[in-house]
């Protein structure tokens, strides 16, 4: 279903489906604009976690993967040592991957290496240009040049759980891309 009216009489894209907090999280945050090198490296770490999973599993985690990763503070979570990672490992309120972990701690380091603002204009200058909106999920890829480009730097910068599919996800909900399908309300 491309699109779906919710039980507020309001047309949205038919994956947000029952749950309130996908409702809110479509309605408030996905496909906005979002700055900032925290706010992007909060993202990326997030989105790395998601990978294999469903992306409302991770919003029901999120305020506990906030708290155990110092609010994604890049320079406190490029300070995570083995003492972090295994307390980390044994915190049920969050997806307890090794390679997870330890890729978003890596990836905090990367990050506290480049200049203030350097990972926001990086990411950012891989967005796509405007077009028009999907008429239907089936218009919706994976992947796209774009993304493509994005992962090869990351990765080319030493960065982890920065795939293609995992970028255009990353795209999508920061909005440098419209994928909001038509006959959503969001606008």
């Amino acid at each position: 279903m491309d699109i779906r009216v919710g039980p507020d009489g309001v047309p949205r894209c038919g994956w947000v489906g029952d749950d309130p907090e996908y409702r809110r999280y479509h309605d408030e945050e996905w496909g906005r604009a979002l700055h900032g090198d925290r706010e992007l490296f909060e993202k990326l770490s997030l989105e790395g976690f998601q990978a294999g999973l469903s992306w409302i599993t991770i919003l029901r985690k999120r305020p506990r993967f906030r708290e155990v990763f110092a609010g994604f503070e890049p320079t406190v979570v490029a300070a995570f040592d083995d003492a972090d990672v295994e307390r980390l490992m044994a915190d049920a309120g969050i997806i307890r991957n090794r390679a997870k972990i330890l890729a978003t701690i890596r990836n905090a380091r990367i990050v506290t290496e480049m200049a203030p603002g350097e990972l926001d204009a990086l990411m950012w200058s891989f967005a796509p240009p405007p077009r028009a909106r999907p008429q239907s999920f089936a218009d919706i890829r994976a992947t796209t040049p774009e993304s493509d480009a994005m992962s090869k730097e990351l990765r080319r910068r030493g960065l982890r759980f920065v795939g293609s599919t995992t970028m255009w996800a990353l795209m999508q909900s920061t909005g440098m891309v419209d994928d909001h399908v038509a006959g959503c309300w969001r606008a």
